[in-house]
């Protein structure tokens, strides 16, 4: 590298490996942004007249790195949240068919759950609930309506096959994390030099917020981790590599 003046304009890919384990947790090659910041406060002993100060100590050493992404996956959540991926889900469907030409029998796709069924008429949907008993997938109305009349049904579905679930409790807490990155560095002689990260000890903060929007921009998510300082007080590497 014969000129040391370096700018960058790119991304940097990262990997977070699990604290405790040491294997790989997620590669996050996919973010628009990732910053890194280093923290530290400065306190001074003062004295005399004016009461200037005399003498600075320095200490409180950390930082974060945040990354912001408009692409999301379920194990970039459970990073922030710390929760449990279930392979199972349960959630109230809502459909809208009718009975049928006697007026009384209603055919669902799904056997409900127990106890979760609720009928109305399509056009008093969540007002007066119509009686009815129910016996694997179909409804038979107490009371019967007109031939083909529209209904709606809400009932829970419960899903145990191509579902991710991710569950997260008041007692949730993300993983400790070392992460590396990778971006490039560009100097004035045009050279492209790779830069490589490692943050020792890393812990997500558990703050998510997901936006759903039918307008402008897709939704992005920003994902803030604290620096630490692992056991043998290391908290940042930057490592530049002259190839």
């Amino acid at each position: 590298m014969t000129n040391p003046n370096m700018a960058n304009r790119e991304v940097c890919d990262l990997l977070f490996v699990d604290y405790a384990t040491k294997k790989p947790f997620l590669n996050l090659d996919f973010a628009n942004v990732s910053t890194t910041e280093l923290t530290g406060e400065s306190v001074f002993a003062h004295g005399g007249k004016g009461h200037p100060k005399r003498v600075q100590f320095s200490g409180e050493r950390g930082g974060t790195i945040t990354i912001e992404t408009q692409i999301q996956t379920v194990k970039l959540w459970q990073l922030i949240t710390g929760g449990e991926i279930s392979r199972s889900a349960r959630f109230v469907t809502r459909m809208e068919t009718s009975v049928d030409d006697a007026g009384t029998v209603i055919t669902l796709p799904d056997v409900p759950a127990a106890d979760s069924v609720v009928v109305y008429k399509a056009d008093d949907d969540c007002g007066a609930e119509l009686a009815y008993t129910v016996a694997d997938k179909v409804i038979t109305l107490t009371s019967a309506l007109a031939g083909g009349d529209a209904v709606i049904v809400y009932y829970m579905k419960e899903v145990n096959e191509g579902v991710q679930r991710i569950n997260i409790k008041s007692t949730s807490f993300p993983k400790n994390f070392i992460v590396y990155g990778d971006t490039v560095m560009k100097t004035e002689d045009d050279e492209a030099v790779p830069l490589k990260l490692t943050a020792y000890k890393c812990a997500p903060q558990s703050n998510m917020s997901l936006s759903f929007s039918n307008n402008g921009d897709p939704g992005s998510l920003t994902i803030t981790a604290d620096l630490m300082a692992d056991q043998d007080n290391n908290i940042l590497d930057l490592t530049l590599i002259e190839e």
